[in-house]
């Protein structure tokens, strides 16, 4: 009989005990601790870092019971119990005036879990380290600190950029009790979906080991290909792995590619249904008033290079669209770009789901909702029957339902990067593959989209030129066999439409 889907479920001990199913992170939770004192992890949310914080959690406690037939079950001493200090901020919204209390809450749980008296309960901080202290002395063994969420305070007013910085600098206050009481401490783990620099928010902890990108730690969250073909294998049978692979893999932190769990235990729970399941339970509103304030080029999304200090740190003084978007888990590492100034990274989105998902979104911000899912549909059609001549009147209708303040607040209105960012959206969000200014030994093609056994090349110009004679001049379409479409498309700032449209096969 198959064990149940643990979809949702964060405790360990209840895994274990209601024989929901496991997959083994104990081997490397065992050489975390061996190797580490203070240890930072960032991964986007809903990827199984409060599983994780809850199993070094037992590990710590020694419940050896709960791990019989695991890999750390032989390499760890179970007579040793060490006093766990667990903080956690997933639950609920927290605002600036409630951090304090909520502060005291968790700390006052842990009290009583301890078995411990505190007196000085004015301010968190001060209950914090004298917490940490009365473990040492009653347990007379050293203590284990776990933060949950340490960001989500921050993130959950970063709409509010100074209330943001606020909460931060409160919480600095708190965290630098963790390296004032080193000498009482075992190990310190904290977990969060953003990285913070150290100055900014550890400022006390400058021996923190952060293994986010750490390739050694690439699979402490998330499901490998492996875990899918094995341990998950009785659950999908008949299923395609190829588009489950395609849909839900590519997350890279420079280990082995993963997968987000949530999206393979929904994927199953909701028999085999194709969706944007880790998606649609939040997005940042101000993830899209970060891009139209910014003018983004939403191709330039496809592939963004960046320096490696860039994607490790988050700074809400000087908020950068391309951390957020690699840290929140919409862009992904592609692949290393080494240089003479050291390593840097070109990001993408990691699977179909993020780009159908995540342009969708942005779809969403521009149009009204009435025409977006018929065009999508009929672009998808068009794309996959090569019904090029039904093209012209869907991108028609498509730049009629933007909104007209999206033109007006926009001056880039006049060149082919706003007409191209709306489009490339467009075809992003139905799924097809997609490849921004396309380079070929003559040039670049503005937008190449490929089907089964179809290509389609796009060039856009806002001008009364001729975009399709300059494709068919430089021969972009060399580079591709099977069935070619060329489409040249003229824009008018002034109509805010197509102009021109002209096709041909070849």
């Amino acid at each position: 009989m198959m064990k149940k889907l643990p979809v949702g479920i964060q405790t360990f001990s209840e895994i274990i005990n209601e024989d929901y199913l496991y997959i083994d992170k104990t081997e490397i939770a065992s050489n975390l601790i061996d190797r580490y004192k203070y240890v930072f992890l960032s991964r986007p949310r809903r990827f199984g870092k409060s599983l994780f914080l809850d199993t070094l959690k037992n590990i710590f406690e020694g419940k050896r019971e709960l791990f019989h037939g695991l890999l750390i079950e032989d390499q760890w001493n179970w007579e040793v119990k060490y006093p766990v200090i667990k903080i956690s901020f997933s639950g609920g919204v927290h605002s600036r005036a409630d951090l304090e209390e909520d502060l005291l809450h968790i700390l006052k749980s842990n009290e009583e879990r301890l078995g411990l008296t505190c007196e000085n309960r004015s301010r968190a901080q001060y209950f914090f380290a004298e917490l940490i202290k009365k473990a040492f002395e009653k347990y007379q063994q050293k203590v284990v600190i776990l933060v949950d969420e340490y960001d989500k305070p921050i993130l959950d007013n970063i709409e509010h950029i100074p209330e943001a910085i606020a909460i931060r600098d409160g919480m600095r206050d708190f965290y630098t009790k963790i390296k004032e009481n080193d000498e009482y401490l075992r190990f310190a783990f904290l977990t969060g979906v953003s990285k913070f620099s150290k100055v900014s928010l550890f400022s006390g902890l400058n021996n923190l080991e952060d293994i986010s990108l750490n390739p050694d730690y690439g699979t402490i969250c998330g499901y490998t290909q492996l875990d899918v073909e094995t341990a998950f294998a009785p659950y999908l049978e008949g299923v395609d792995m190829e588009q489950v692979k395609r849909w839900y893999n590519g997350y890279n932190f420079l280990g082995e590619k993963v997968y987000n769990p949530y999206d393979i235990l929904l994927f199953i729970k909701n028999r085999f249904v194709f969706d944007n399941y880790w998606f649609e339970t939040g997005t940042p509103r101000f993830l899209v008033e970060l891009i139209n304030k910014n003018r983004y080029y939403i191709p330039d999304f496809l592939n963004i290079n960046v320096d490696k200090s860039l994607v490790n740190s988050f700074d809400l003084e000087n908020l950068n669209l391309e951390t957020i978007l690699f840290q929140t888990g919409y862009l992904t590492i592609k692949r290393l770009l080494p240089s003479g100034m050291g390593v840097g990274y070109e990001l993408g989105f990691p699977n179909k789901e993020v780009q159908i998902s995540f342009n969708e979104y942005i779809l969403r911000s521009m149009t009204s909702s009435s025409q977006k899912e018929p065009i999508r549909h009929e672009l998808l059609y068009i794309m996959n029957t090569g019904a090029v001549e039904r093209l012209e009147p869907v991108i028609k209708r498509l730049f009629a339902s933007i909104a007209y303040n999206n033109f007006t607040n926009n001056d880039i209105e006049s060149y082919e990067g706003f007409y191209a960012s709306v489009l490339y959206a467009y075809f992003a969000s139905i799924g097809v593959d997609i490849i921004a200014e396309d380079v070929s030994n003559r040039g670049r093609i503005d937008l190449t989209l490929k089907t089964e056994g179809k290509t389609f090349l796009f060039e856009f110009k806002v001008t009364a030129t001729e975009p399709l004679e300059q494709i068919r001049k430089m021969k972009y379409y060399e580079k591709y066999t099977g069935e070619r479409y060329l489409i040249g498309i003229v824009f008018d700032p002034g109509a805010r439409n197509v102009s021109k449209f002209e096709w041909v096969k070849i």
